[in-house]
């Protein structure tokens, strides 16, 4: 591999917005003023068309299905539009692909309900937004689905909480890659309260 991992996060209508902007956030700064040169992060959505992620806010994503470059850390975020994509074919494929040759398989919020439509969290422990609970465990019998817990690491998947969740898990992600001085240095840079989990 690369010494660059590339981030590509899935986004689409009705997306929550800090659910795919904190990690992008995160691994930007990472990536760009900590430590140069270790992730390259773009968006990815069905096609190239505008968008209109949670509360309206308007977001041209940098690469379509059809031509996003291969992924390393794969992110799913979560946000009511998880829900209809749960029946779409195109976008399940999608991410059982690209999971299959990621090194990392990482979900926010109701993400995990995508991850789990797709079988990719059977055998596994996994968290999503407190109010998504009980669908999860409907989703994914075969899951531990845990509540109360900000994110849970399976080695290669991970999944957190709702919304700003999604923070800490991305933080936790460039500490297991990285180190927990460069977590800390990107911590400081964006100033944000970040803790390691102690794992």
């Amino acid at each position: 591999m690369n010494s660059t991992r590339s981030v590509g996060i899935f986004i689409f209508p009705d997306v929550e917005v800090l659910d795919f902007c904190g990690p992008f956030e995160v691994f930007s700064v990472a990536g760009r003023q900590i430590a140069a040169g270790s992730f390259k992060v773009f968006t990815v959505a069905q096609t190239h068309d505008l968008l209109l992620a949670r509360n309206g806010l308007k977001v041209v994503p940098e690469h379509s299905f059809a031509d996003a470059p291969p992924i390393d850390l794969l992110l799913i975020p979560g946000g009511q539009g998880t829900r209809p994509l749960l029946n779409e074919t195109a976008v399940l494929d999608w991410i059982k692909q690209r999971a299959s040759t990621a090194e990392l398989v990482l979900s926010v919020c109701t993400g995990a309900l995508l991850l789990a439509k797709c079988g990719l969290l059977d055998g596994m422990a996994a968290t999503t937004h407190h109010g998504a609970i009980d669908l999860l465990r409907e989703l994914a019998p075969k899951t531990e689905v845990r509540s109360g817990t900000r994110v849970v690491d399976n080695g290669r998947t991970i999944t957190s909480a709702g919304v700003a969740a999604g923070i800490d898990m991305s933080f936790h992600v460039v500490a297991k890659l990285l180190g927990t001085e460069t977590a800390a240095k990107t911590a400081e840079y964006i100033e944000y309260p970040w803790q390691s989990l102690g794992e």
